[in-house]
């Protein structure tokens, strides 16, 4: 096998075990949630989950680094291979018990996410994907959607935490996008948004304050069903930028002019 075979192998092992955690804890964790800022939320299964994935990489590859949702950064930041995790996509979804969250590694390789998984465990469905080797959903093989057309596609995307306190909230281009298309959906987890698209589901996504963790994985899995990401106006995906467009290809140029286009409505909004 090779290393990136045995990562994916690894990384799917940690997924499943913390994703049964996450079943074990559904409903019992009403008194046992609290806010790390204003609408997120941290759960006593966020902390399970996450323990059960690191114990798992780092019995298997104690030298890589971990950046994880709850721990931070773990291990030395400059290292070649470097983990990103997040044990409970959708907490708030999770502690409300709506069915829509997910556990999301990913690994990045000198910067470049090269292996994911996510694991839905209320609909027992396993993404997985490695560079070069394909995209799966429950061992078979996920491809994008061939929608071509805006005003056919279905679109997801979500909102920043964030979103009370900030003018660019998202809340312009919804409303744009949902004029244009078929429908805009949140879902509240984006691991899931990424994999849905991934396999074809829905046809773009995008979003703005998102961490590592949160799309490290659906990024490697989308790529790999045939799928494109990029910054908001087409260039380079820049993850520090937290702001990811992720579609099926066919609908990309025409959602990025639109988010533009959308862009352009709030800053004359917000001036007048």
């Amino acid at each position: 096998m090779t290393n990136l075979q045995i990562f994916l192998d690894i990384a799917t092992e940690a997924a499943l075990a913390a994703g049964a955690v996450l079943q074990g804890y559904l409903g019992k964790v009403e008194d046992k949630t609290t806010e790390k800022r204003p609408g997120d939320l941290v759960t006593v299964a966020d902390k399970a989950s996450e323990a059960v994935v690191l114990e798992t990489l780092r019995r298997h590859f104690p030298e890589h680094a971990i950046l994880a949702e709850e721990e931070g950064l773990l291990g030395n930041q400059n290292q070649e291979f470097l983990w990103a995790i997040d044990p409970l996509d959708g907490t708030t979804n999770f502690a409300h018990q709506y069915p829509f969250f997910s556990v999301s590694i990913g690994l990045l390789i000198n910067g470049v996410p090269q292996v994911g998984v996510i694991y839905d465990p209320s609909h027992d469905e396993l993404y997985r994907a490695a560079q070069d080797l394909g995209a799966t959903c429950n061992r078979s093989n996920i491809k994008v959607s061939q929608t071509s057309e805006l005003s056919k596609s279905l679109l997801v995307t979500g909102f920043a935490y964030d979103r009370r306190e900030t003018e660019d909230n998202n809340y312009t281009e919804f409303c744009h996008l949902t004029h244009l298309t078929q429908g805009v959906r949140r879902g509240g987890s984006a691991a899931i948004d990424l994999a849905h698209v991934a396999c074809g589901r829905l046809d773009g996504y995008w979003e703005r304050g998102l961490s590592p963790w949160d799309i490290t994985a659906g990024i490697i899995i989308l790529r790999e069903a045939g799928g494109k990401v990029t910054a908001y106006d087409g260039t380079d995906f820049n993850m520090e930028s937290g702001r990811i467009l992720a579609t099926n290809g066919y609908i990309h140029q025409t959602l990025s002019s639109e988010l533009g286009k959308a862009h352009d409505v709030w800053k004359v909004e917000k001036k007048g």
